[in-house]
């Protein structure tokens, strides 16, 4: 084999090996990212059904349930057009509250009740995630007048 030869091969599997480090890393990532969604879309039908997915809004009123035997929760979430139940069974944030804006990582179950790993509250009056400021910014303020 000449040596202009073998340089040809030695780039030719260069390439072809960053081409296949560069694809799994990008399907990797595209595995772990996770996507936001508000109780409105849920009702669209625009959140996946079969992975994990965010969901954010404000806990509706008089909708936190509390399993006295278990760590077991169940709330409603409010964007003030629409509401998806969820539940979580873990210890919730010490901010948690009727009220509160709220982000939860978590899926969908058959039943179209969404199942919370992880739930996240707002750290302090100011802050809310920006999607979640969006759709709160086209509905009237007043939470105790959601549905």
């Amino acid at each position: 084999m000449t040596p202009r030869r073998r340089r040809m091969w030695t780039i030719g599997l260069l390439v072809c090996g960053m081409a296949i480090a560069t694809a799994l890393i990008l399907k990797a990532f595209q595995q772990n990212l996770m996507y936001f969604y508000s109780p409105g879309d849920i009702a669209a039908g625009k959140a996946p059904s079969n992975r994990d997915f965010r969901i954010g809004g404000m806990v509706v009123k008089g909708s936190v349930k509390r399993d006295q035997k278990t760590l077991a929760v169940r709330f409603t979430l409010t964007d003030y057009a629409h509401e998806t139940v969820v539940t979580y069974d873990g210890i919730l944030p010490d901010l948690f509250r009727e009220g509160q804006g709220i982000v939860a990582n978590g899926r969908l179950n058959p039943a179209g009740l969404f199942v919370a790993s992880e739930v996240l509250a707002k750290h302090d009056e100011k802050y809310m995630p920006p999607e979640i400021a969006a759709s709160l910014k086209k509905k009237p303020s007043n939470l105790d007048n959601a549905p």
